[in-house]
């Protein structure tokens, strides 16, 4: 498990009230947007990060990094769509 980690299905996430929607396809999108647009340590987030990088380092399958991701994309309000 290299290279691309892509998600079956995207997921649309709006991070500012003024950005446009963006439409993550795969672990490392998801993970640069927890890295740098999603503020506060929550424990959501964390385990996010966490799922995002087992499936980067060959440990874990996307699917786990996806259900991750949009339970804290759902905290922190910028999920707009699963």
């Amino acid at each position: 498990m290299t290279g691309l980690q892509r998600f079956e299905r995207p997921v649309v996430v709006q991070v500012g009230r003024r950005s446009s929607e963006r439409i993550v396809f795969d672990v490392n999108e998801a993970a640069a947007i927890l890295l740098r647009d999603l503020h506060g340590e929550t424990e959501k987030r964390r385990v996010a990060m966490d799922a995002c990088l087992q499936v980067l380092r060959g440990k874990a399958h996307p699917p786990a990094a996806r259900r991750a991701f949009v339970a804290a994309a759902l905290e922190a309000k910028i999920l707009r769509c699963d």
